[in-house]
Formats: C-alpha cells, sequence, structure tokens
C-alpha cells in the first residue's frame, strides 16, 4: 500500500495528525494496535487531565472533540433538564478533570470525526495492526510493516511521511532513529531534579486500569490471583507500606496519607474519597437511577514499578504483572478492604475481563531532537524566580501541567514539582538526522523529568495536530521539517498556517504564563 502520511499509533496524537493532514489535502494511512482509537483517553481508560484554561486555550481539534463528547451525553442519555443545559456538562463529576466521561464515547466520537474523511478515502484506518519492521534507506523510512494481530497477516505501507504515534515509541527502534530510553543524568542535562547520572532502566511507573461500580449488599468477587501474597505483602523500600492498602503518600511532600472509598478524609491529607477521584458516571446527572456511579481505578495502588517496559529483561513478564496487581487490588478491596460489592464493568472498558484494552503508559522513547525540552525551561524552581516558562519562537501549540512523576522502576519514588505554562517548540518535534518521520505521543525531544508535564491528553493532541500540519506543509512545498524550522521565512509560513489556517493557539497571555501550578 502507497499514502502521503503513514501514522502508527491511534492515541490522541494518532488521530489528530490524520485528521490535520486529511484536513491539508493528504491521504492518510491511521493504524492502532487494539480495537479503539483514542489510546490513553479510550483503550489506556484514563479520564482527561487538563489545565484550568482548557475551555479558552484548547488546540482546535480538541476543543471540537471535547464539544462532541458533551453533545453525545446530550443526544442519548436521559440527562436531568439542568444538566443536559449545562455548557460544561460533565458526565462523571470525578476531582480529577471538569471533564470525566466514559472512554466508548470517545471512541464513538472519534469515529464520527474521521467518518467524512474515511468515507472520502482521505483517511484509511487498520484496527488491531501493530508495526514489526520498518525499512530504512540512508535518512528516509521508506515503508512500515504491520501484522494484523487477529490473522496473522503482514502489510507494508510506503509514505512519503511517517508519523510515530505509538505508545513506546516503536518505530524509533524499528528504524534505527536515534532515541533516549528512561532517565538522563544531572551531568548532561543539568536539571536539578535528575538523577545524578543517566539510568536507562529508571522509567516511570505503569498502569493497568479497570472499571468498577458497587453494589451494596451483592457479593461480585472475583477469583484470588495467584501472585496475591506477593502484592499484599511485599514493601518497596521508597513506599510506606504494601500497595495493597488505602496508604500512598502526597505527591509533592512525601507525607503519608490515608484513603477512603467512599468518603473524604481530610485529617489525614486526603480531601475527596479515592472513588470520586476518576468517576466517569455520576448517577446524580441522569433522570434514570439505573445508570449507576461508575470509576476508574487508576491510583497509585496499581502503579507497576518492579521492570520497565523498554529494555528490561522481560517485557511481556512486566505486562501480566501489572495486570495481576490491579487484579489482586481489586481482590483485596472485596475481601480484607471490606466491599464485595464492587463489580468490574468489562463494558465499559470493552473487554473480557473488565481491564483496560492496553496499559496506562507515562514514558516512553524519546527522540534525540534538534531541541529538547528541559526542566530549566518550564520548571518554577529551576527559572529565575517568577520568570514564567521559556518563550519559544518556533512555538507549534500550548500546554500545561506539573512535572508529576510516578514511582520509577529505578526504585525513586514521586518527583512532582510546579511547572509553568508552556509552549511545544517545533525543534523537540524533529529528529536530528532522520527526514521523513516525525513523533507524535510521549516520543518528542523531552528529558524523563519534562516528560512528566508533557505526557498529558491536551499536549498529544497538540504535538499530532502540529505534527500533521507540519507534513502537510512540507509535502506542499517540498522541503524536509528541518528546514522549515531552520528557514526564518518558512518558519513564519508554517506557523500562519498554524495559527490563521487552523487557528492553533501559539503563545499564552502574559499572566497566565507567568502563573505557577
Amino acid at each position: 500500500m502507497e499514502t502521503d502520511v503513514l501514522i502508527i499509533g491511534g492515541g490522541l496524537g494518532g488521530v489528530a495528525a490524520a485528521l490535520t493532514a486529511a484536513k491539508l489535502g493528504h491521504r492518510v494511512v491511521l493504524t492502532e494496535a487494539t480495537s479503539w482509537l483514542g489510546g490513553q483517553l479510550t483503550s489506556q481508560l484514563v479520564p482527561p487531565d487538563e489545565h484550568p484554561w482548557i475551555e479558552e486555550y484548547a488546540a482546535p481539534g480538541y476543543a471540537e472533540l471535547r464539544r462532541r463528547i458533551r453533545d453525545y451525553y446530550r443526544r442519548n442519555y436521559p440527562l436531568r433538564p439542568q444538566v443536559k443545559a449545562d455548557p460544561l456538562l460533565d458526565p462523571g463529576l470525578g476531582v480529577v478533570s471538569r471533564f470525566c466521561h466514559e472512554p466508548r464515547v470517545a471512541v464513538a466520537v472519534i469515529d464520527e470525526l474521521l467518518a467524512p474523511w474515511r468515507a472520502s478515502g482521505r483517511i484509511s484506518t487498520y484496527l488491531e495492526h501493530e508495526p514489526i519492521a520498518a525499512d530504512l534507506d540512508a535518512d528516509t523510512v521508506e515503508a512500515v510493516t504491520v501484522r494484523d494481530r487477529r490473522t496473522g497477516n503482514e502489510l507494508t505501507i510506503t509514505a512519503r511521511y511517517v508519523v510515530d504515534a505509538t505508545e513506546l515509541g516503536d518505530l524509533l527502534e524499528l528504524a534505527n532513529v536515534e532515541h533516549v530510553v528512561g532517565a538522563e543524568g544531572r551531568d548532561q542535562t543539568g536539571e536539578p531534579h535528575a538523577p545524578e547520572v543517566a539510568n536507562p532502566l529508571d522509567q516511570q511507573a505503569f498502569s493497568w486500569c479497570f472499571a468498577l461500580e458497587h453494589r451494596p449488599g451483592e457479593d461480585h468477587t472475583i477469583d484470588r490471583p495467584a501472585g496475591y501474597e506477593h502484592w499484599r505483602d511485599h514493601v518497596a523500600p521508597f513506599w510506606p507500606g504494601p500497595q495493597l492498602s488505602w496508604t500512598d503518600v502526597v505527591p509533592s511532600t512525601l507525607e503519608q496519607r490515608e484513603w477512603r472509598l467512599f468518603d473524604a478524609n481530610p485529617a489525614q491529607r486526603a480531601p475527596f474519597s479515592l472513588w470520586r477521584y476518576r468517576q466517569i458516571l455520576a448517577s446524580s446527572n441522569f433522570i434514570d437511577k439505573a445508570i449507576p456511579d461508575v470509576t476508574v481505578v487508576n491510583w497509585p495502588q496499581l502503579d507497576y514499578w518492579e521492570q520497565p517496559l523498554v529494555g528490561g529483561a522481560d517485557p511481556t513478564a512486566a505486562l501480566a504483572a501489572s495486570r495481576e496487581l490491579s487484579l489482586s487490588f481489586l481482590y483485596w478491596m472485596q475481601t480484607e478492604g471490606g466491599y464485595p460489592g464492587l463489580r468490574l464493568r468489562p463494558d465499559v472498558t470493552g473487554t473480557a475481563d473488565g481491564l483496560a484494552m492496553a496499559p496506562y503508559i507515562r514514558e516512553a522513547r524519546r527522540i534525540q531532537a534538534e531541541f529538547t525540552v528541559l526542566e530549566q525551561h518550564v520548571g518554577v524552581e529551576a527559572r529565575a524566580d517568577g520568570a514564567g516558562s521559556e518563550v519559544f519562537p518556533d512555538s507549534v501549540g500550548l500546554g500545561r501541567y506539573r512535572i508529576d512523576l510516578h514511582p520509577s522502576t529505578a526504585g525513586r519514588t514521586y518527583v512532582d514539582i510546579a511547572a509553568y505554562p508552556f509552549q511545544i517548540p517545533l525543534g523537540a518535534l524533529i529528529p536530528v538526522r532522520v527526514d521523513n518521520l516525525l513523533p507524535a505521543n510521549k516520543n518528542i525531544g523531552t528529558t524523563h523529568i519534562t516528560n512528566g508535564c508533557y505526557r498529558l491528553h491536551p499536549v498529544e493532541w497538540s504535538i499530532g495536530e502540529a505534527v500533521g500540519a507540519l507534513v502537510s506543509f512540507c509535502l506542499t512545498n517540498s522541503m524536509p521539517p528541518r528546514k522549515v524550522r531552520n528557514h526564518a521565512t518558512h518558519l513564519a509560513d508554517y506557523q500562519r498556517l498554524l495559527a490563521d489556517t487552523l487557528h492553533v493557539p501559539l503563545a499564552w497571555p502574559e499572566q497566565i504564563r507567568l502563573t505557577p501550578g
């Protein structure tokens, strides 16, 4: 198969890149390893982590996605009248975001967004297809081979531009693109919170999430997982006790705290219930009370930190152990925790067992880029007092999140520090050597530290939107991406395409840029 743009990975970045390139006139093939598009928002079961200004300063495609999700609920669900009329409708009323919702609704809306482009043949999608090989000629990726996970059939696709939107940066390894794994050392980057020396095996924990409802008086206890005793009794040196408990730490201070499942515990630094943390359906929103509260379990109790996914001894074993940890925590909650009425919702996850289709990945391989974002560009402590984030002249989009690193596979606890609202620099999207491969997920030119604030839903979409516009600009003007960045006139023309044609915001208002958080 031959196409203008090949996008491997159907997460938010891959979908955004596909839609943008198609709107700008190019043929796109989009592949995804699971049966759902949407990545962390859908197959990984993670409600969106968003900044306080998302309603005013979202990338245009991301704003459209959010608007359509709200409209889907208004069209199809028995909402209470005042809830239906609320322009900021929040289906789940979760704490993590002002907009928590079911993953399958996001899947349906993504299908709506793609529908006209699929009908025209401008976008072709291949679900349950994973990359297995890449053909490289000098500094050009000529083709990628994907395998159908259901049949084993293989398909080789040639393209003028290839986008790696996979969750772990798979093409960077398959195509021998220069990349970084794990943590850079302070001796390399000068970042205050980096480890003293580099450690490729220092990677953030990943989590295998699941969805629950609670039916008091019923017993939905699952079978006891084979490794339950290990997870119940083992204590990591940096953790206050076994993971199978209500105990964890406050990420920013590392103070111990005690959660309750259905009640707040302010005296123990738990100002809301665990249940409400990532609740994606709130029964109070609906006229039909048969619709229950549903929550997503994505809590520190699920963080798997015993071995890394990239470069570790056995990634398959790590995935299996992560699933066992998740099921062990559910079993603990149902038995020792005292809640046998907790019931898995496999219909919400789109799987037979009730676990998410894929693990929640927080860190991937990252390109060696023309420009790498450091803690010194965005971190409050690393910047001069009150300076705000670095202003990048090659900005292609915006983001905001704390530098939030979960415990790592190197035995490090949380790194959670304030960051300023930031820009996404074009230089972080351009590999140092390869001409026609671009990243569109957590694989851009950040460090282990700054990945902690560039890895969230709105930022991933903005990266994908910028990459989709970049490949279109390069195809139209017959020039490689690095020439766009390194030539003032071309850069200005590309940024006009983003700002004037696509209406992408490229700079924060000064009062927001200077706001730590």
